[in-house]
């Protein structure tokens, strides 16, 4: 059996992806745990922006304003 492909770079780009889709979908988890946990409602249209978002800096600046933000759109705040 040729295992070849696994070793490929072709390979460790997908792994490289599937690795970056894991911790976006992680960032986004705690920010929405963060804002359920300081009781504040997150519309469905606001959950899709955060879980659909894949830019990991984008969701690191957002996951820095959930603790102290009072709605939702504090973490959308931009500066």
């Amino acid at each position: 059996m040729d295992l070849s492909f696994y070793k490929s770079p072709l390979s460790e780009e997908i792994r490289d992806e599937g690795r970056a889709e894991g911790r976006a979908e992680g960032v986004a988890k705690s920010i929405l745990l963060l804002l359920a946990q300081a009781g504040i409602d997150v519309p469905d249209e606001a959950r899709e922006r955060i879980t659909g978002c894949t830019d990991l800096d984008t969701l690191n600046r957002r996951l820095l304003r959930a603790p102290t933000a009072a709605t939702v759109e504090d973490v959308f705040a931009v500066g």
